[in-house]
């Protein structure tokens, strides 16, 4: 889990975050809880994004990976396109998720993938793929997340 890949954003999130003196890495990232979990953002913009989690060391006493751990992934990418849909002048709230568990991951990396279903002024709604290496799906859900006006004072970094 030690090898950090930096995340792969599009040339239109680079110019509207590129005033901002951001790490946009780390500002879309899974954060504390992501980085305990071993969840790696790989591709981030508004349409679509890609990220990885371990199953080892996620898992429930069965073996398997636990659900939540799916959630933690879902929501990590689902607030990610959201965020980038709203831009900087925006902060994304989820308020909603619920996740849809199909099948059990023992081992290996599991793949999520974000797409969004509504793209508003004050919402976004993304689904999200997670899969294992095998391209079976372990779980599907849906986030939506409201869009608040960012506090202009707040420092991100």
């Amino acid at each position: 889990m030690g090898e950090q890949r930096s995340t792969k954003f599009p040339q239109e999130v680079l110019d509207r975050w590129a005033d901002l003196g951001l790490d946009l890495s780390t500002l879309f990232s899974a954060g504390d809880l992501g980085r305990r979990m071993g969840v790696q953002v790989l591709e981030a913009a508004p349409d679509r994004v890609v990220g990885t989690m371990p199953v080892e060391g996620n898992t429930q006493p069965y073996g398997l990976l636990h659900g939540g751990a799916s959630a933690v992934l879902a929501e990590t990418l689902g607030s990610v396109g959201a965020m980038l849909h709203g831009g900087p002048a925006k902060i994304a709230v989820g308020v909603d998720l619920n996740c849809t568990h199909h099948r059990g991951a023992r081992s290996g990396l599991v793949t999520g993938v974000a797409l969004p279903v509504h793209r508003g002024r004050t919402t976004a709604t993304y689904e999200i793929t997670v899969t294992d290496e095998h391209d079976k799906r372990v779980c599907t859900a849906r986030l939506t997340c409201l869009l608040r006006d960012a506090d202009p004072t707040a420092h991100h970094g």
